[in-house]
């Protein structure tokens, strides 16, 4: 798992704890080499999300590749949207977000209740407008994020970013590396508020 971030190795080892000792007390304890799919999960996730696949370092996939594209989400519109309002709604009840945040948090509810009102689901052009309206609310979360850290927190993030993305900036362009970092930060900034990601 040579190129693996430590920081995303730690999220997939907890992940296969998590899961295995979900049923229970267990007789016996997991051992780390069980782990592995789940840290290949976790690191293919993180991949997507900050542009750079888990097959960059063995196969050269170039960074510009349609490859590197996320795959459409998995749940329904409605589904997502539910989400986003309940992640939002905890960070703002457990005091992790500040009142600058009800604003954001109001939009999503509205979004969500709209798309309950269409009984056959959203369609066509009313369909992308949604989704260009939740791009536009991600980037605005993000920003109030940004803002509602300190300045000690942002630089922890930047060299964090840097780090993760260390074994893989040699194979990059400079416009990719700097679109890898901004996803990265903005990764790191949803992980740390516990925000989740408005964009469909």
């Amino acid at each position: 798992m040579q190129g693996v971030p430590i920081k995303v190795a730690c999220a997939g080892i907890d992940r296969c704890f998590e899961r295995y000792y979900r049923r229970g007390p267990r007789r016996r304890p997991v051992k780390i080499d069980f782990c592995e799919a789940d840290v290949l999960d976790v690191f293919d996730e993180w991949g997507r999300a900050v542009g750079i696949p888990s097959s960059l370092q063995s196969s050269g996939v170039s960074p510009q590749s349609p490859s590197l594209q996320s795959p459409g989400p998995r749940h329904s519109l409605p589904a997502h949207l539910e989400r986003v309002v309940l992640r939002l709604t905890e960070a703002r009840a457990n005091g992790v977000i500040g009142p600058a945040f009800d604003p954001l948090i109001d939009r999503a509810a509205a979004e969500l209740d709209a798309a309950r009102v269409k009984a056959g689901g959203l369609r066509g052009e009313a369909r992308q407008a949604v989704i260009a309206r939740l791009t536009a609310l991600d980037a605005d979360l993000l920003e109030a994020a940004q803002a509602a850290l300190d300045e000690p927190a942002r630089l922890e993030n930047a060299r964090a970013a840097d780090e993760e993305l260390s074994a893989f900036r040699a194979g990059m362009t400079p416009d990719a590396f700097a679109d890898a970092r901004q996803r990265a930060i903005a990764r790191l900034v949803r992980e740390r508020l516990h925000l989740p990601q408005i964009a469909y």
